[in-house]
């Protein structure tokens, strides 16, 4: 299991249709393709782009995604409008083996029509290893130029040509923490990473452990540690130099990744900082990252620092509010110099044909439109976007709002879950595995020389 998937659990259903072969795709226009005849929707203000592909009824789209049962529900549910604007029907597909399954589909000549690419590597690959991906339609370029911020843009980009347009996202940059705890001590959310350093030490003045964490996730133990360095990398040198690290145009081991790394050393390698309720720093490695955070609610721990995804892994029946039984809060900056760097995931969608009822399918959920509608579609929360069209008072959970306040500050600066972009050898595989071996004693000099050994010759 993967940090961008941990989200979506289950099993999936529903078939995916009779596919077009990918390899004609570099002939395929990027304009759009009209059907003919009158949209079904013509005349619902919520139908207006898509009457251009007039009436597509008797068509379908597959689509193939990691999200799965029960997160899809709300998705199909947010199609229910597309049907109705176009008559066109989509038959979903989910899937737990969802990333090594697409290669094989793809490779096999068994391409969906859609598929929801939670890593912009993986959307490389598949444009230049397998020549696979059909650019995006002016529709979604346009729609994506309107409602998203151009680093949203560049990650659905592939050689200065754009594929893929974003659907929906995740904050990492945030602490997780107990209102009350707080309140009950005197604690304000802080504004700098002194503020909650001088948080850190004041628990610890108290008798108290004020960082918890865990690290275990199977076959991917480690991630968790990965993002720590990625915020930290964003805070301490800055956006520009994190992607100069991420593209290897630096060496894993310059002197400012071993800086960001011992920044985050000296909370999750210090006795007594962590790990509280859990054990000692040795136990974050073995620590599930799914039970990570619970020490935050009984007090054993004053902060969690972990995604807004987490708010689906509280125990049944706690409450996730400002006033609630736990909340986050943004992870402060070390400097203002970089804005409110934005560390966070998300999926995109990318075509591997280019039929009009597949382009008015992107259009849609690159929109404004269907934002809201996903929004709606999800009254128990666990969603967002960076889709700047979305209001936010269509949203029911606090700590969706509280990402889609993040995303839609003017001072937030985007950066993509690294690991996610790196070469999968070390994205999910030195990278994991060496940050492992550091929270249980290795030298932050030795983890960052094997990380860069082994990136592979280019």
């Amino acid at each position: 299991m993967r940090s961008r998937t941990i989200r979506h659990a289950s099993v999936a259903v529903v078939l995916a249709a009779g596919l077009v072969l990918a390899g004609c795709a570099e002939e395929e226009s990027t304009e759009v393709q009209s059907a003919g005849g009158t949209s079904p929707g013509e005349g619902k203000a919520e139908c207006e782009q898509l009457t251009q592909f007039g009436d597509l009824t008797g068509t379908s789209v597959s689509v193939y995604t990691s999200i799965i049962a029960p997160e899809d529900a709300a998705q199909k549910k947010s199609y229910e409008l597309f049907t109705e604007c176009t008559g066109a029907e989509i038959e979903y597909e989910g899937s737990s083996e969802f990333e090594t399954q697409l290669k094989v589909r793809v490779q096999g000549g068994n391409a969906p029509d859609i598929a929801y690419i939670p890593q912009p590597g993986l959307l490389a690959s598949l444009v230049r290893d397998d020549d696979a991906v059909v650019e995006a339609p002016d529709t979604v370029a346009e729609n994506v130029d309107q409602w998203w911020g151009e680093d949203w843009k560049t990650y659905g980009t592939v050689d200065d040509t754009f594929y893929a347009a974003p659907l929906g996202a995740n904050v990492k940059s945030f602490v997780w923490y107990s209102p009350k705890t707080f309140a009950d001590n005197g604690w304000e959310i802080p504004e700098t990473w002194d503020d909650m350093m001088a948080i850190t030490e004041d628990a610890v003045s108290k008798g108290m452990k004020p960082w918890c964490a865990g690290i275990e996730s199977g076959d991917a133990t480690g991630w968790v540690t990965t993002d720590w360095l990625e915020d930290s990398m964003l805070r301490e040198v800055g956006p520009d130099v994190y992607d100069q690290w991420v593209n290897h145009e630096i060496p894993f081991d310059d002197p400012q990744v071993a800086a960001a790394l011992d920044r985050v050393g000296s909370i999750l390698k210090d006795e007594e900082f962590v790990n509280g309720g859990l054990g000692d720093v040795k136990s974050i490695a073995t620590t599930a990252f799914q039970d990570a955070g619970y020490p935050v609610v009984d007090g054993e721990c004053v902060m969690h620092r972990q995604a807004s995804f987490y708010a689906a892994q509280w125990e049944p029946g706690t409450e996730v509010s400002e006033d609630g039984d736990v909340f986050a809060f943004y992870l402060p900056t070390v400097t203002e110099d970089f804005g409110r760097p934005v560390l966070g995931g998300g999926e995109f969608v990318a075509a591997f044909d280019s039929r009009p009822e597949v382009q008015a399918f992107q259009t849609y959920l690159s929109s404004d439109v269907w934002a809201n509608e996903k929004a709606k579609a999800t009254p128990d929360g666990g969603w967002v976007t960076a889709n700047t069209g979305l209001d936010i008072s269509n949203l029911s959970s606090p700590i969706d709002i509280l990402s889609a306040e993040t995303f839609q500050d003017p001072d937030a600066v985007f950066r993509f879950d690294g690991s996610d972009q790196m070469p999968s050898a070390v994205g999910a595989g030195s990278f994991w595995k060496e940050m492992t071996a550091w929270i249980t004693g290795q030298s932050t000099a030795d983890a960052l020389t094997n990380i860069e050994e082994s990136w592979p010759a280019s």
